[in-house]
């Protein structure tokens, strides 16, 4: 679904990712796991067309992704949740869940309202409280709602940044849960972490370290091998 071949890119006149080789698959969750500063935030930035590719090549459902815009790209279904979640805090959660499928080209409202209602079943808290403003939820809610605004989209690579971050280890799991059931059912995941826990879900995982692949392996194999993991992250 998105394969990266030696790919470069950097934001002004610095370089931050170096000779990328990476790799997601119909059905698969892999992550990219690095410490703060490694370059994961500009990894997916680069894959979804918001910081340029200086030099190798990103293809997208088989398809080149130079010279299209974010835009385009997202339209195509490579959706891209970001760090922080996002979400718009004086729009309601069902407002917010409206906004990540209205500007779909030939989406009725039947599939919208369909798509609205398998959120719903995926997180039932949104639906209890989809007449909320966003900024009153819960971190843990409001990172749900990131995920769904996102997946009313229909995408076919579903990207997120660090969605671990402040939440509680309940509202966690239930994400993680989430994600991993969205792999089983055909969709690629792609999700860049600082914590382990996204390995309990992943099929395979990367290790990025000042701007480079220093570790490929089963995410398997990783979890049980504590001190490669430690040699790599410190």
């Amino acid at each position: 679904m998105i394969r990266l071949e030696k790919v470069c890119s950097g934001i002004g006149s610095i370089d931050i990712l170096h000779d990328i080789d990476l790799a997601v698959t119909p059905g698969e969750l892999v992550v990219v796991l690095g410490a703060n500063g490694a370059g994961k935030t500009t990894l997916l930035r680069t894959i979804s067309g918001l910081v340029e590719v200086r030099g190798g090549s990103i293809k997208f459902d088989g398809r080149t992704n130079k010279g299209a815009t974010a835009h385009e790209l997202a339209r195509s279904g490579l959706v891209h949740v970001p760090q922080g979640r996002q979400i718009i805090p004086a729009l309601t959660v069902e407002e917010n869940l409206a906004i990540g499928a209205e500007n779909l080209s030939g989406l009725g409202r039947d599939e919208i309202a369909r798509r609205m209602d398998a959120e719903y079943e995926r997180f039932p808290v949104l639906k209890m409280r989809r007449h909320i403003l966003g900024g009153s939820l819960s971190g843990g809610e409001q990172q749900m709602l990131a995920v769904s605004r996102g997946l009313m989209m229909g995408p076919k690579l579903l990207m997120l940044d660090e969605p671990s971050l402040g939440l509680a280890p309940q509202a966690l799991q239930r994400i993680l849960a989430a994600l991993g059931e969205l792999a089983r059912t055909g969709m690629a995941v792609l999700m860049v972490e600082q914590k382990t826990s996204a390995l309990q879900i992943a099929d395979r995982a990367y290790v990025l370290k000042n701007g480079a692949i220093v570790h490929h392996a089963p995410a398997a194999d990783l979890r049980n091998d504590a001190d490669v993991f430690r040699h790599y992250m410190n």
